[in-house]
């Protein structure tokens, strides 16, 4: 510290409170506040404070402040002047400073008290900029980040001295940032909620007089960017010279590779078996498919056979999920094993969409820009991902968690809005997505997921570097993904955000036709909202029976053009004819003066002619091209805007395309899933893929879970018949019989619903059955954020109920304690007038065969399978499974459930038995 400079004082404050609203009553009950200076934690105080009311229960199950801990405390107005004296020439800090701040200030007006008007630092905005890969930014997740222990998380003191520990380590990291951050950073101050100027000016100031030198970082075009190792060494291939039996009895024995590496390692049978399966599959050059149950240790027993056979054959083995979530963990945890377990270096690369990446190019375009337009979201956004690429290797947008307006900036900067870098461009030796696919030449292991390898597979094989040989992971969601790139998907939004983008870019003085351009865009926009909003009609006109309603409340209708009205069809044709002909004049303009230009706008300009012409191929498709092997719908939200209209279409046999341009074209594909089967048979999965039976391999793993030990699958008899009965009947028993569960569970139970209208009037009910301060109900779609953050939400409350509808059914892990009771409310099959069901029914009933046994009965098995595996993910887990739809027992199919899950004891009896039962076991 300079002669004569002050010291840098920052008082951290973190507030108990009744609620959320002084304005409406809730007051202080506790409060904490810890004075940091010179980098180090100098002062603590904290005090309960005395309310003006009781402490709701669940403040006090969340804090553990109860009524007696505050009867004796002050009252706010006599600790006052010591908040003051803290606060006094300090920056106010707070994780979420607006609520802490606003809070105390409010509190202080029903004082008659001046409000504090101090500097202040939120450390949640400061934690997203300086740790932009931390993985979430409540105070808890950063403490884990940051290795600082929190010893009583929601206790005023506890929380304060966290962030303070947190504060010291985010300005730390500030501080290290290079120079040229910093100046970038500063730029963005204003916008900010963070009063930063004064430090960051003071850090830059620093730098000035200091020879810095980052051997991590390089400094280009005035960016900071993490030096990356461009892997030019030719590494001599190493030969493995063990065999594969060999190779695994070493691995999996006793005394084995896996046991010495691995911290608690179990042997589980399975993963062996499941190791040798799929090797053979590889080596005979088969397809094949084999289910894992739960607790197979299912990703180890493929990543093995995976990297051996690539070592030992020097070739490529191409690993595809579902989920880009499972792509992170096989690199992050699978990938490191093998490369200790593995005496040949293993080479292997995450391989996602272009739109996953950062364009450096256009991101420099953008960050020159004056912020002065930008909102808040976008300003965030441009400062995290200047701190992120002093630290990122791949610019892989899945390792930051961006603002919901920053989403939508991504797509200014991502290298999909790049549709061509000019190998001359300053940027392309550093290209995040063209080093990725350097490195996947290079990789024995191409970890990407359906979606893309589907994409790749449209485009010819274009994307991915060749390769013969391929597991697929939840592999019975492989061909829904394929029908998808098969087919189309077109809605209002992305067509006027097309428009709009042509619209606003400016065509410069060169060309003297830039008016009619402008007016081509102008009847373009005006075409598409009448365009779609006519569809809207159409589709809300419809009677009840020719439409259904999906799990996200939008009403949904099979699209046959000689169906229509003959006017409503002779309109159609009109306005789609009309909107064509428009789209395909601002189509020959562009043509037309696309060499004038060049740079970004050539580039901007090409890469809006390919989307145009997508939409011109979309459109006539969907409208003008009829096809009876496609089926196509249309989905409006009822209550929603006139134009929120979405378009889809897919093939209507998959398989047999799958068979064509993948399965016929490659060595060996392997897929595996935890629900493969119905009834121990692969056969409705092989059609769905178009796979020949006798040219693939099946097996079938058993989980080593004992099942009949951990679970209950119990089915109340007298709950009433939804087939026949008042469905508001239905959902008021049932919502009943899960409040009354939850009474013996403590909580902890996840509902499973089929439709987003059954889940929402049960949340209601609920919430009338329960007192506030009983359960915690969190509802998918109803109760704010993402499926993880929801499911994080429920483990971090004792007594909580979560409902949820359709990506719940899978890929939810809550193991331990955290879940005790998974309720299905009825057995998950699709509504019959569903366009896909509908139209594959018909197709099906053309063949002779009958659709409930041949497609919506397998569909719905693998979904409750998929439903089932929710509560049991350890061998320690233990809990009930509630039906309650008796069709699982009182249906002749009913079997097909029952016995294409583990063997359970099953309890079927009325509900109050039922939940005697369920008091017993637990």
């Amino acid at each position: 510290m300079k002669v004569g400079e002050r010291m840098t004082k920052f008082a951290i404050v973190d507030l108990e409170t009744t609620g959320h609203a002084p304005a409406k009553g809730d007051q202080i009950i506790e409060i904490g506040i810890v004075i940091v200076e010179d980098g180090h934690i100098t002062e603590q105080y904290s005090s309960y404070v005395q309310p003006n009311l009781e402490i709701p229960a669940f403040i006090t199950g969340l804090t553990g402040i109860t009524d007696e801990k505050v009867q004796d405390a002050p009252k706010f107005n006599s600790i006052i002047a010591k908040i003051r004296s803290l606060c006094k020439d300090a920056y106010f800090v707070a994780h979420h400073v607006q609520f802490d701040l606003g809070f105390l200030n409010e509190a202080l007006y029903q004082e008659g008290e001046p409000p504090i008007r101090s500097k202040v630092i939120d450390t949640v905005e400061l934690a997203r900029i300086f740790a932009p890969r931390a993985p979430g930014y409540k105070l808890s997740q950063l403490a884990d980040h940051f290795h600082i222990e929190h010893q009583a998380p929601h206790r005023a003191l506890s929380d304060a001295y966290v962030t303070a520990e947190l504060l010291i380590r985010l300005l730390e990291k500030g501080k290290s940032l290079p120079v040229e951050t910093l100046e970038q950073l500063i730029k963005f101050e204003p916008k900010l909620k963070s009063d930063m100027h004064n430090i960051m000016s003071n850090w830059i100031e620093e730098k000035k007089f200091q020879l810095e030198s980052n051997d991590q970082v390089e400094v280009y075009r005035g960016i900071a960017i993490k030096k990356i190792d461009n892997d030019t060494d030719e590494e001599e291939p190493t030969e493995i010279t063990d065999s594969f039996g060999h190779f695994l009895d070493d691995t999996f024995g006793e005394t084995g590779a896996l046991q010495k590496l691995m911290y608690q390692y179990e042997r589980r049978a399975g993963q062996k078996d499941m190791a040798e399966f799929i090797f053979h599959a590889f080596h005979e050059q088969k397809h094949a498919l084999i289910e894992a149950e739960t607790g197979t240790g299912k990703t180890l027993g493929y990543v093995l056979p995976a990297v051996y056979f690539a070592l030992k054959e020097q070739t490529k083995v191409v690993v595809s999920t579902y989920t880009t979530q499972l792509q992170s963990q096989l690199l992050e945890k699978e990938i490191p094993l093998m490369q200790r377990l593995f005496s040949v270096p293993v080479k292997a690369v995450v391989l996602k969409g272009k739109s996953h990446y950062l364009s450096l190019n256009k991101f420099e375009q953008e960050i020159h820009k004056p912020p002065t337009d930008d909102n808040y979201d976008v300003v965030l956004t441009k400062s995290m991902i200047l701190v992120w690429l002093t630290e990122t290797e791949t610019g892989d947008v899945d390792e930051i968690h961006l603002p919901s307006s920053g989403k939508l900036f991504w797509r200014k900067i991502n290298a999909e809005a790049e549709h061509y870098l000019d190998p001359k461009s300053p940027w392309f030796s550093r290209t995040f997505f063209q080093r990725v696919k350097r490195k996947a030449q290079k990789s024995n292991i191409i970890v990407t997921n359906h979606a893309l390898l589907c994409t790749d597979m449209i485009n010819d094989f274009q994307l991915l570097p060749s390769y013969d040989y391929i597991i697929l992971d939840e592999a019975h969601h492989f061909d829904k993904t394929a029908s998808k790139h098969f087919g189309l998907q077109l809605d209002y939004v992305s067509t006027q955000f097309l428009l709009n983008g042509l619209l606003q870019f400016q065509m410069g003085e060169t060309i003297v036709e830039g008016d009619e351009f402008h007016t081509l865009c102008e009847n373009a926009k005006s075409q598409a909202d009448d365009f779609f909003r006519f569809l809207f009609e159409i589709v809300a006109k419809q009677q009840t029976g020719n439409t259904s309603m999906n799990d996200v409340g939008r009403i949904q209708f099979v699209y046959e053009h000689g169906k229509l009205q003959t006017r409503t069809a002779e309109l159609l044709a009109d306005m789609t004819g009309r909107f064509v002909f428009t789209l395909k004049e601002m189509e020959r303009f562009l043509i037309k003066h696309i060499n004038q230009f060049s740079g970004e706008k050539r580039d901007t300009l090409t890469r809006k002619l390919g989307q145009i012409e997508t939409l011109i191929r979309s459109i006539e498709a969907f409208f003008l091209q009829n096809s009876e092997q496609t089926v196509k719908w249309i989905e409006i939200e009822s209550l929603g805007a006139k134009n929120a209209v979405f378009l889809y279409c897919e093939p209507l046999n998959v398989g047999q395309l799958l068979a064509e341009q993948f399965y016929n074209q490659k060595k060996s594909v392997v897929l595996t899933s935890a629900t493969l089967t119905m009834k121990g048979s692969f056969d409705f999965l092989m059609e769905r893929n178009g796979l020949d039976e006798s040219e693939t391999n099946t097996k079938k793993i058993p989980s080593p879970f004992n099942f009949e030990e951990q679970v209950r699958l119990l089915v109340p008899s007298d709950l009433p018949d939804i087939q026949y009965g008042n469905e508001d009947d239905y959902v008021q028993a049932v919502s009943y019989s899960i409040y009354e569960l939850a009474k013996i569970t403590n909580g902890r139970m996840l509902v499973l619903f089929t439709s987003y209208k059954m889940l929402r009037q049960s949340y209601e009910m609920l919430r009338q059955f329960t007192d506030q301060d009983d359960f915690v109900i969190i509802a998918q779609g109803i109760s704010s954020g993402s499926r993880t953050r929801l499911k994080k939400n429920f483990q971090s409350f004792d007594q909580a109920i979560l409902l949820g509808t359709s990506s719940f059914w899978e890929g939810v892990d809550i193991p331990g304690e955290s879940l005790s009771a998974v309720v299905i409310v009825k057995l998950p099959f699709e509504p019959p007038n569903h366009p896909v069901y509908s139209a594959k029914a018909k197709h099906l009933k053309t063949k002779g065969k009958n659709p409930f046994m041949s497609l919506a009965l397998p569909n719905a098995v693998i979904r409750f399978k998929q439903g089932f595996g929710r509560l049991i993910r350890t061998k320690t887990d233990r809990g009930i499974v509630m039906v309650c739809d008796q069709r699982i027992l009182k249906t002749k199919y009913g079997k097909y459930f029952t016995e294409s899950i583990p063997k359970v004891p099953i309890v079927y009896n009325d509900t109050e038995a039922i939940l005697e039962e369920a008091d017993k076991w637990f």
